[in-house]
Parts: C-alpha cells; structure tokens; sequence
C-alpha cells in the first residue's frame, strides 16, 4: 500500500484494509457534500423570487423521495458500520500465536519488556510476517501508543492493562508517537519500531543487553539518550521540568521542606529509583517516574555521566 497525502505508506496486514475504510468514506463524504452543495445552489437560482412572477404554489409530497432519502442513507450507514465493526474486532483480537511484549509508559519514555527478561527503552524490536501483542499499562498519566504505518493507535492507561497487535509486512524503522497530551514532554514521548527478519530478531534478542565493557560515563550517555532522560534534564544549563545536568553534581540543592542536600552519589540513585523521596524547591512532586528497571551497573553508569556534567 503506497502513502498518500492522508496516510503514510502502510506497513502491517490490516492496514489496506483499514485504507479501503478510509478512502471510502472519505470519497463518500466529498461526493455528498459536494451533490448536496451543487443541488442547493441550482435549486436556490432556478427558483428565485422573480418580481411579477407567479405565486408560489404549496408543494405536494412525494413519498418516493421521502422513502428514498431514509433509505439509501440508512443502507450507507449499514456499510460502513458493517465494514467498520469487522475491522474493530478483527484488530482487537490478537491471534493465539502472538508474540507478546510488555510496554509500560511513563512522562515522557517507552519500555518494552520481552519474554526473555530483555527491557529496552523507546526502541520497539519485533519480527516481521508474525503477529506481535502488545500489553500496555501507564506508570502515571493517560497515554495513547500510535503508529501510523500500521495503523494502529490503543490508549494506555494507569491502573488497567489495554493490548492492541499488529503484524509487520517489511524490514524497517517505524516511529511511535504518544497522540494523549500528557504534560510539557508530550512532544519528545517518541519511540521506533524496528522490524526485523525472524532471523535477525532473534539474533538481536539473544545480544540484546549492556555491555559490560562499555566504560561506565559512555554507558550513561547512552541511558541519557534511551531512557529519555533529555526530556527533563538539559546539559547546555537550561532547567526543565527536572534540573540541568550541568554543574548538579556537588551541588548544594534546597529541598521543598527547607531542608538542604548535596547532590552526590547517594542522593542521585535515590532521585532515579524513588524520585519522589527529596524534591528540590521548584519542582514537582510526581513530575518522574521511578526506574525501578535500571540495574545497579546502569544506576552507576548514570551517576558517572551526570558527574561529568560540569
């Protein structure tokens, strides 16, 4: 299925069919509104008010006409529910052999956690030519997980679990999109799907993990970058929804309840994994999620890349 100035090229097998929909309806609606418009306008000219012409005369009804424009409507309606309801159940319900992942959300990244124990952050890794189901659930606002080349779009929410499936046609990267404004890093909350050979997944999946010999300041600049990290915290000084990275280490900050604290090894993988135990004056309790799915040998890396900040 070829992009169009409506759609992105289509990329999972629902998506010519969810296309077909849509440009049914969309040239259903043109030409309506267009023979409505078209009649209206004839109709308002031939039978303008003339000065000395005839009276005008009460307009028996016609109950073909009547009969017509409730039925052949209704008959519309009908196709399109029908076509539509089938599309809904068909993309709702996953098929037995689907290969699950794990999504969890929150302001403002993408997890993904697979079966094998594998978690990774903004980046999505799926097979192609198989059925793959997403379990999603919100770490603390409502979100909503789009696609535009697969046409789907679930929206994830705190508290319950919501799954939407898709199966990919072709090798490429995809982008992933939160389309529930959820704060002021709405914008950047974007991830890839990066679809794979079964092959090639499966040979990812058995590398996929940190390597233990990336030294730990490198380790955290790529944590800055796959964890979001960005989102909130700047490193040119400017303050975000969270503090600059720049100068914070060894930092004397004033908490919200007077108190003081100096930023440290300590004090830092506590903010990761329980942000919400000393907030700095200024921001918002709440405003992170905990990264309670970092290990130690990530928590470290993080610290060492924010000490470097100077």
């Amino acid at each position: 299925m070829t992009g169009s100035f409506w759609l992105p090229d289509g990329a999972s097998t629902l998506s010519s069919e969810i296309d077909s929909l849509f440009y049914f309806v969309n040239w259903a609606s043109i030409i309506l509104f267009v023979g409505v418009v078209v009649a209206i306008a004839y109709l308002a000219y031939r039978y303008r008010r003339r000065r000395g012409g005839p009276a005008p005369v009460r307009v028996k009804p016609n109950k073909m006409v009547e009969i017509s424009w409730v039925v052949l409507p209704t008959i519309l309606v009908l196709i399109v529910f029908n076509w539509g309801f089938r599309l809904f159940i068909e993309q709702s319900v996953a098929p037995p052999n689907a290969y699950e992942v794990y999504v969890r959300s929150a302001m403002w990244r993408w997890d993904f956690e697979y079966p094998t124990g594998t978690i990774t952050t903004n980046e999505l890794h799926v097979p192609v030519d198989r059925p793959v189901r997403l379990v999603m659930s919100s770490d603390d606002v409502l979100h909503s997980f789009f696609v535009p080349a697969f046409r789907v779009k679930q929206d994830v929410l705190p508290g319950r679990y919501s799954s939407v499936w898709f199966e990919a046609t072709r090798v490429d990267t995809f982008q992933v999109f939160c389309t529930e404004y959820c704060g002021s890093g709405h914008s950047v909350m974007l991830a890839s799907v990066i679809t794979h050979s079964q092959g090639d997944f499966e040979a990812w999946l058995a590398s996929a993990g940190v390597d233990e010999n990336t030294p730990l300041p490198e380790l955290g600049a790529q944590l800055y970058q796959q964890q979001a990290c960005f989102a909130c915290h700047s490193l040119d000084g400017r303050p975000g929804a969270g503090p600059t990275f720049t100068g914070l280490y060894g930092k004397t900050e004033t908490l919200d309840d007077g108190s003081t604290v100096v930023v440290d090894d300590d004090y830092l993988r506590e903010s990761i994994v329980e942000p919400g135990a000393k907030v700095v004056q200024g921001y918002v309790e709440g405003g992170m999620a905990p990264y309670l799915h970092l290990s130690e040998r990530e928590l470290s890396a993080l610290i060492a890349f924010i000490r470097e900040q100077q």
